[in-house]
């Protein structure tokens, strides 16, 4: 009897229904609070009412919702994004490549 696994995991995140914008200063972030400061400035170029549902900080290797990638150690895609992506994210905020990444929805259902 074969112990391969039959699941479906995949390899890369399905960004299908995520605007992906991609942002680098012309002058390196300091931090954490100067990214999140600069994402919520550009999210409302996108939308009247966002809401930020997970992000990551490679500065700090830490991410929101905490402890998500725990269920991921074994998986291409860190849990902040399958958490982001699982609770509906739609647009994607990519920060000096990666250094910092915010997801978000919006809450304007006019």
């Amino acid at each position: 009897m074969s112990k391969e696994s039959h699941c479906n995991i995949p390899t890369e995140p399905d960004y299908t229904a995520v605007k992906m914008i991609e942002i680098t200063p012309q002058k390196p972030l300091k931090d954490y609070l100067q990214a999140m400061k600069l994402a919520e400035s550009e999210v409302l170029e996108y939308y009247d009412d966002p809401m930020l549902i997970a992000w990551y900080d490679r500065d700090r290797d830490f991410e929101s919702p905490q402890h998500a990638s725990e269920c991921h150690v074994d998986t291409a895609i860190p849990g902040y994004i399958d958490y982001a992506l699982y609770h509906g994210a739609t647009l994607r905020l990519n920060i000096e490549n990666g250094r910092f990444i915010f997801f978000y929805i919006s809450t304007d259902f006019d």
